[in-house]
């Protein structure tokens, strides 16, 4: 699903969609209830932009251990929360991109639950992680990670991050419709060929690379 296709040398990348929209600081919108059904474009990144997950060689991303474990956490969150459905998805050295689908979602916002009555009433009699909201979704996956990722300092000797291996907050979109969902795909897939131009790639930003404490 994540794996990056493969291109002829010197051929441009399709770049369809535009990466300013989720690069913006992530504004809640006031009144929107997360645990609807609905089809979200999640970024999260690493505090200080460090790289921690691995590099990439020649447009595809080589996991060091730290990357495989994110990428199991990220693959897990179905067991947990049975109404989430993941979709496109790709993990960077220092950021993560994916899609979650709220069951029910069909591709747009907040469907009428009379047109899935059955369907609703599942979730509501599916327990507890049913009908979690976006956020704590993410916030479970974040905890989990971060977790492991200390045990793996302690164990494996992992590179250390400062203070907290997660930014504090984290991007989202909420994708309206079919077309837009295409394109996030496509610009998911392409991710790692544009790293030399990403603006999360520490050599694109302002001042040094930031060391780990």
């Amino acid at each position: 699903m994540n794996q990056a296709p493969t291109k002829t040398i010197g051929e441009k990348i399709p770049m369809t969609y535009n990466p300013e929209i989720h690069h913006r600081r992530s504004i809640r919108l006031k009144g929107y209830d997360y645990s609807e059904a609905g089809a979200y474009f999640v970024t999260v990144c690493v505090k200080d932009h460090t790289c921690l997950f691995g590099d990439l060689e020649q447009g595809e991303m080589k996991f060091n251990d730290a990357g495989n474990m994110v990428k199991t956490w990220w693959l897990s969150i179905p067991d947990k929360y049975q109404h989430a459905k993941l979709d496109e998805y790709t993990i960077m050295p220092n950021h993560f991109h994916g899609i979650i689908n709220i069951v029910g979602a069909d591709q747009c916002v907040c469907p009428d639950p009379s047109i899935y009555p059955k369907h609703f009433t599942e979730i509501k009699n599916k327990g507890e992680h049913i009908g979690s909201s976006l956020p704590k979704i993410i916030q479970w996956f974040k905890t989990m990670t971060t977790n492991e990722y200390i045990s793996g300092i302690n164990t494996h000797g992992w590179e250390r991050f400062n203070g907290k291996l997660w930014q504090r907050n984290y991007y989202e979109h909420i994708i309206r419709n079919e077309k837009e969902l295409q394109s996030i795909r496509k610009y998911i897939v392409n991710n790692p060929m544009q790293w030399e131009l990403d603006t999360e790639n520490p050599q694109n930003r302002k001042g040094t690379i930031q060391k780990n404490a």
